[in-house]
């Protein structure tokens, strides 16, 4: 008797693609967009990176239903000014084109943001 493999059948994510910050609640413009325009990118695998101000980071993260909507809900490494730095977020849809979201600093700062789609 042989066993049958199934596929496993990703849902779409809505969260894929390039999010250009353009608000966060602890930092101004001038910092967040010190070095590049701030960002937060998600790929199809779930995976992604993000900038703001001297901050950079990866991104591992999972779909998560909150009742009838759903959020993208992650963890991150990467550093703060060189030093080494970690911690989680999520981003929620506002709008197709709009997300809130949420960054926190292990044992650290943590802020909510607001990001547009790029292009």
């Amino acid at each position: 008797m042989s066993a049958t493999k199934f596929k496993k059948v990703k849902a779409e994510n809505p969260f894929v693609g390039m999010w250009h910050i353009y608000e966060m609640e602890m930092w101004d413009e001038d910092y967040f967009n010190m070095e590049t325009q701030a960002y937060v990118e998600i790929r199809p695998d779930n995976q992604g990176d993000f900038q703001f101000g001297l901050v950079s980071g990866y991104i591992d993260g999972d779909l998560e239903a909150r009742g009838v909507s759903e959020r993208f809900v992650f963890t991150w490494s990467g550093q703060d000014e060189m030093d080494e730095a970690s911690g989680n977020g999520w981003i929620q849809l506002i709008s197709e084109d709009e997300v809130d979201g949420f960054i926190n600093f292990h044992l650290g700062d943590h802020s909510m943001f607001k990001a547009k789609r790029a292009g």
